[in-house]
C-alpha cells in the first residue's frame, strides 16, 4: 500500500536540505554561502486505523491530522451494540 492518507491524501514530499557558511553581511561579513545541497524526503505521520468506510469497518492509513479533525469515525468494540437490523443495512 502506499504511503498516502486514505482522507486527506497526504504523500510523501521532496526537498533539500540546505548547509550554510559565513558571517552574514549585517554582521560585517561578505555573506552566507550554500556548502551543501542533500535532497529528503517529508514523509506524513500516518497511522493504520480501523474505520468505519461506506458502513463498513476497515483498515486504512490516516494521517494524525486527519484524526484531529475528527474526519475517522471508529467502529464499536463490542458486536453486541450492533442490533439486527443495522447488521442487515450495512450487509444489504
Amino acid at each position: 500500500m502506499p504511503r498516502v492518507c486514505f482522507f486527506t491524501g497526504r504523500k510523501t514530499k521532496v526537498g533539500r536540505k540546505l548547509r550554510y557558511r559565513g558571517k552574514p553581511k549585517y554582521q560585517g561579513g561578505i555573506g552566507l554561502k550554500i556548502t551543501a545541497n542533500d535532497k529528503r524526503k517529508f514523509k506524513p505521520n500516518l497511522h493504520n486505523v480501523r474505520a468505519v468506510v461506506d458502513g463498513v469497518p476497515k483498515r486504512i492509513k490516516v494521517s494524525t491530522k486527519a484524526i484531529k479533525q475528527g474526519l475517522v469515525v471508529k467502529p464499536l468494540k463490542r458486536k453486541y451494540g450492533y442490533t439486527r437490523q443495522q447488521k442487515l443495512q450495512a450487509a444489504g
